[in-house]
């Protein structure tokens, strides 16, 4: 089970980049996925998750209406677009999944999940 998030780098505010995350090693469609990003000094925050089912997707209060998450099932690949890019954005994102059911996609961003990938920073300059 390997994750692979890329997608991020240094971004204007105001800019839209994507994000991508990869997976191999098992099929989307079986597993939540979520993105999550730490800024410096700052906690762990559940920013968009994404249900096995495609159709349950939570957002954090801080990108809601600005970002959105999305899967694309026969490249087992979750996106998330970023619009509107605040320098407030700024910290190295990260892409997990998790294959336990009956829980929500709410549920996955409050608590985490169990695979992780590796980050990509994204620094949004005013």
């Amino acid at each position: 089970v390997q994750l692979q998030a890329f997608g991020g780098g240094l971004v204007q505010a105001g800019g839209s980049p994507r994000l991508s995350c990869a997976l191999s090693g098992f099929p989307l469609g079986y597993y939540a996925v979520g993105w999550f990003r730490q800024a410096p000094g700052k906690e762990r925050e559940g920013v968009s998750c994404i249900g096995n089912s495609g159709r349950s997707t939570t957002y954090s209060d801080s990108v809601k209406g600005r970002f959105t998450i999305s899967r694309d099932s026969a490249k087992n690949t979750v996106y998330l677009q970023m619009n509107n890019l605040k320098p407030e954005d700024t910290a190295v994102y990260y892409c997990a999944a998790d294959e336990r059911t009956g829980r929500s996609s709410k549920y996955f961003c409050d608590n985490g999940m169990y695979y992780w990938g590796q980050g990509t920073e994204v620094t949004v300059s005013s």
